[in-house]
């Protein structure tokens, strides 16, 4: 069965469900999520995302972020797919959300409602290399310098919540 994301409206109500390339293809909103983990030093763990990737291969964004399956909270979802792509569990909390849209090159859209979850870690991680490049810690004032330096090198959300929410992130 192919992955199915949850349809909501702008109240985050389910409305639908919907195969993800479809939903990216017709820009359709949807609940997706997004974790950022931080270390005692204050430093945020970055992945870079496969070269195999179908959109955004081998950019530097957060954690991990994915989207929410059917009858699965928030929470939930995050440390799952936290699990699946670095291989690891922590405590995880929602901070905030916001709704953001980008088109990409490959003519697919994101549209998603995205839930932000932070948690703390500070151990390597065990990535899974068919998801995660690579991955480094840096502190959010060097993320943001570097995004500002070279945006190019970042997913499109990931550079939407530092400019919109940066300072969510900082008072977590």
């Amino acid at each position: 069965m192919k992955e199915q994301v949850i349809l909501v409206d702008q109240n985050d109500k389910q409305i639908g469900l919907m195969e993800k390339i479809e939903a990216h293809e017709k820009a359709l909103l949807h609940r997706a999520f997004s974790v950022f983990i931080f270390n005692d030093n204050g430093e945020l763990m970055l992945q870079q995302r496969a070269a195999s990737k179908y959109h955004s291969p081998l950019l530097w964004t957060n954690t991990c972020c994915s989207h929410q399956r059917e009858g699965e909270s928030n929470l939930e979802a995050g440390r799952r797919r936290l699990q699946e792509e670095m291989g690891f569990v922590t405590d995880i909390k929602e901070v905030f959300s916001f709704i953001y849209k980008a088109p990409f090159d490959n003519g697919l859209t994101e549209h998603e409602l995205d839930h932000v979850m932070i948690g703390k870690y500070n151990d390597a991680p065990n990535i899974n290399k068919e998801e995660v490049e690579a991955y480094k810690w840096m502190l959010l004032d060097d993320v943001k310098k570097d995004i500002e330096e070279n945006p190019a090198s970042y997913t499109e959300w990931f550079k939407i919540i530092f400019d919109k929410s940066y300072e969510k992130l900082t008072d977590a």
